[in-house]
């Protein structure tokens, strides 16, 4: 099997993570990923979370299939040796407020001078125009401003915002495919572009109709908790054992399962049952039927029963929980791949398969600088013009 994206060459000149995670999703399908960093700052996300041994474990995934370099972009020596890269490359993704690269003489305009088919995605908070462009911008506004966090949490409570990178991530996505659309342009055109994703979109774009609801109703989607204005049941319950399972019931049809199989038949013969919306108005009758059900039983007892009834159910996991189901285990979501610091380490692999391409984790995260002679020499400077740079502090 071959990689979908062999022959693609992407230089990472992005940090923290909506930038390095599109990159990371393009390498995963077979990309050549150049990782730039600076000599002494290098990526935020080396230092992000947990770590095993001085060994970050975020950026052994986030930092997987791609080679590293460690250049100054505002030095001379490092302009010209960024140049040269960018001049071999399909793709360049960065994340440097608007302006910043055009400061240094790195802006579309001359990079596109010397490689008129390269796509430059630019990965910021606000985009590169408005009023807010110049701001710092991370994920956290962004699942703020977007309004994902007005509407979480639960309805007495404050606005809640995700224990992870979600914007990011959603973000990551976004990029990925639009650097794959300016790429297919470029097969008609022969002709790059720039792409500019501004982190505060793409959450958006995942919350629904909410923009629609308030232009034709001045309405906004309430704070809910686990519950849903759309259907019931739909929480997290707790089993007899300590454990959490998640019920949906969007269909009529499996919300009627539900509650004949708690024993409130009774309940589909209401006038409200019918549809979603009202189902949802008489939450706090459906979720005491259900909640008190489900707490007599296990966790395993809870989901073999639901099973058996055709109803939507699933287990809330911890990791560990994940490592060992059948399910992610029989997709692969799982890979295991040896790493020269810690050895074998598991980490969630690409996001999707193909019938006819592979991909695939060829190495996880390097340390910084570590390929940073090898892919000078491929760009023509000899050993001497090597030492020189990294006299000037150009290169690391």
């Amino acid at each position: 099997m071959t990689t979908p994206l062999n022959g693609l060459r992407v230089v990472d000149a992005s940090t923290l993570f909506a930038g390095p995670m599109a990159a990371m999703h393009l390498g995963d399908m077979g990309a050549e990923v150049i990782k730039v960093e600076h000599p002494t700052r290098p990526d935020p996300a080396r230092g992000h979370g947990p770590s095993r041994d001085g060994q970050n474990l975020w950026w052994k995934t986030l930092g997987r299939n791609k080679r590293t370099v460690a250049i100054d972009l505002h030095t001379d020596g490092g302009r010209e040796a960024f140049l040269r890269l960018a001049r071999t490359a399909d793709v360049v993704i960065e994340n440097f407020r608007p302006g910043t690269l055009e400061r240094w003489g790195l802006g579309y305009e001359q990079l596109s001078a010397q490689n008129p088919g390269l796509v430059l995605a630019r990965v910021t908070g606000f985009g590169q125009i408005g009023p807010y462009r110049s701001r710092p911008g991370f994920g956290t506004l962004a699942e703020a401003m977007s309004g994902f966090a007005a509407s979480t949490g639960e309805p007495d409570g404050p606005p809640t915002l995700p224990p992870f990178g979600l914007a990011d991530g959603i973000a990551s996505l976004a990029t990925a495919y639009a650097v794959m659309v300016a790429l297919h342009a470029r097969s008609a055109s022969g002709r790059g572009q720039v792409v500019d994703v501004a982190i505060i979109e793409p959450i958006l774009a995942m919350l629904g109709p909410q923009i629609t609801r308030w232009d034709q109703l001045q309405t906004a989607q309430p704070r809910m908790g686990n519950r849903s204005t759309n259907n019931s049941p739909r929480n997290a319950y707790r089993a007899a054992d300590g454990s959490w399972v998640a019920v949906s019931a969007s269909a009529l049809s499996i919300a009627e399962r539900v509650v004949t199989l708690v024993g409130r038949a009774d309940l589909a013969d209401e006038p409200w049952f019918a549809t979603g919306a009202t189902r949802a108005e008489h939450a706090d009758e459906i979720d005491e039927a259900v909640g008190a059900w489900i707490a007599r039983h296990s966790r395993d007892e809870v989901i073999a029963a639901f099973e058996e009834a055709q109803a939507a159910v699933a287990p809330v996991y911890e990791p560990g929980d994940i490592v060992a189901d059948p399910q992610f285990n029989a997709l692969g979501t799982i890979h295991r791949i040896h790493d020269e610091d810690l050895g074998e380490i598991a980490m969630q692999g690409p996001l999707f398969r193909l019938s006819r391409d592979d991909s695939s984790i060829a190495f996880t995260g390097r340390a910084h600088g570590a390929d940073t002679d090898a892919v000078l020499t491929e760009l023509g400077f000899d050993d001497d013009a090597i030492a020189r740079l990294r006299t000037e502090g150009s290169v690391a």
